[in-house]
């Protein structure tokens, strides 16, 4: 029945496009937003996908917007609320050499989506039963498992971009997928305090049942995700069906002998990522406890200019920053302000990057539990002037070894041309060799022919035409 189905969809010999090639594809009678190559269609694709790590992206930064209600209701100080971002980078050091080779060579795109979407809701509902049962360790479990799903979901919903968006839509596709991802962090950071407060009204009292029940249900987002996961799988399942296209993957083959192959500019991009990360997501996760310390702002206040760094963290480069860290110590409004803002207008390798969130991770709340904050931010400083050091470096590197990261856009226009031009070329003449080698080559009956009387008279031929000669006897024997 499915088959029939099909076939009445696509037509009995498939729909000619105009390009000659007749290939089968969905008939104009098809509503748009059920025509998988129509606007309509793909822009309900393009809603999932970015819908796709906004429960993930929601309940990564859980911690922070919490941070008071971690602390103080499960007795534990800075460093060990900071292990909770730690267990979730930790998986992701090894998964991101793995995370491609799965989704295309053993999961797919579709099931492996699916799978890495239920890592995070499970992860999700053990950390919030770690909570509920007042179980620490049980909660950086919780924490280890989310990250499991979370940054191979990312490369998921990357995959799923490349296969259904080409060239420069790409660039918007990729926009939006990392603004809809930073806006469930900027919304975690401003609900997620109000709900456990709601949570406390209900109950009657605070402790790990109030935060525990607040987890659970700021999970609910996971459950949100998981099924954008499954529709998309359907969507895509059918399009492959209708359109006759592939499945999705990622291209990467990555081993760990690649390292030894690996550039000095890769490696200043390396320097460049984890430097800088690790200055931004752990000031991140400690940002709200240190507004309501500092400055003595409400919980709601420090969790809404705390989201403004994720609402900014997605646009530019990384530089500008360090050296307004010190304003964050002084003790005027707009100086922390400008700060804030020069901050945020600097984020936009996995391996080395959530090795050093890990890393630094622990070692920031190990540093404010010691040294307090002035110390931690004078580290941060430090963190991305390294960053900027390496920049300028990367610059130097990449002129002197005549790379193409300094060229500009019409420099890069012009040699593309130029590639294609060549390419255009070579595509011609290989066409020419063939028609050539086609008009020199024999007619098939002709050459026998030859052959037939080349050996009656007694020449020599090639062994290729021994067996033909053989067969050409033997029919002559059997009449």
């Amino acid at each position: 029945m499915a088959a029939e189905e099909e076939q009445a969809l696509l037509g009995p010999a498939g729909r000619d496009d105009g390009d000659g090639g007749g290939s089968p594809g969905p008939p104009r009678t098809l509503p748009a937003v059920c025509d998988p190559r129509r606007l309509p269609h793909r822009l309900l694709v393009l809603a999932l996908m970015c819908f796709l790590g906004f429960g993930s992206y929601f309940c990564y930064d859980n911690p922070a917007a919490l941070q008071t209600q971690v602390q103080r209701d499960m007795k534990v100080n800075t460093a060990q609320f900071m292990s909770l971002y730690a267990w979730y980078s930790w998986p992701n050091v090894v998964l991101c050499f793995f995370g491609g080779f799965l989704i295309d060579r053993v999961f797919g795109i579709r099931l492996g989506t699916i799978i890495f979407s239920i890592f995070v809701c499970v992860g999700q509902v053990i950390f919030a039963l770690g909570a509920l049962l007042n179980t620490f360790w049980l909660m950086d479990m919780g924490r280890f498992i989310f990250g499991i799903g979370g940054e191979s979901l990312a490369v998921a919903q990357n995959t799923y971009a490349v296969s259904w968006f080409k060239g420069k839509e790409l660039n918007l596709v990729f926009g939006l997928q990392l603004s809809m991802a930073r806006i469930g962090s900027t919304v975690n950071m401003n609900i997620m305090g109000w709900m456990y407060y709601r949570v406390r009204d209900l109950l009657g009292y605070t402790g790990p049942s109030t935060l525990g029940l607040t987890l659970m249900i700021g999970g609910v987002t996971c459950l949100f995700s998981l099924t954008c996961a499954l529709i998309l799988a359907y969507l895509d399942r059918r399009a492959q069906k209708l359109l006759c296209k592939e499945q999705g993957k990622t291209g990467e083959v990555i081993k760990l002998t690649d390292v030894k192959d690996f550039s000095l500019s890769l490696w200043l991009i390396f320097v460049i990522c984890v430097c800088y990360y690790v200055a931004v997501f752990p000031f991140i996760g400690l940002g709200k406890v240190f507004f309501i310390e500092k400055f003595k702002f409400s919980s709601q206040e420090a969790s809404a200019i705390n989201s403004v760094c994720w609402e900014w963290l997605t646009h530019c480069l990384p530089v500008p920053c360090g050296p307004w860290w010190p304003l964050l110590f002084q003790n005027t409004s707009w100086e922390l302000l400008m700060a804030l803002v020069i901050l945020c207008l600097c984020v936009s390798m996995q391996s080395i990057q959530n090795l050093g969130l890990a890393i630094i991770a622990i070692a920031a709340g190990m540093i404010l539990d010691t040294r307090g904050y002035l110390f931690l931010e004078v580290f941060f400083s430090a963190c991305v002037c390294l960053s900027l050091i390496a920049v300028v470096m990367l610059y130097f590197v990449n002129h002197l070894t005549g790379g193409d990261l300094n060229w500009s856009a019409k420099k890069r226009e012009k040699l593309q041309k130029v590639a294609a031009n060549e390419v255009e070329e070579q595509e011609r003449l290989r066409r020419q060799n063939e028609d050539d080698l086609a008009k020199l080559q024999p007619k098939a009956d002709d050459f026998s022919l030859r052959n037939k009387y080349l050996s009656r008279l007694g020449a020599q031929l090639p062994d290729n035409y021994s067996s033909y000669l053989s067969t050409m006897v033997h029919r002559s024997v059997l009449k």
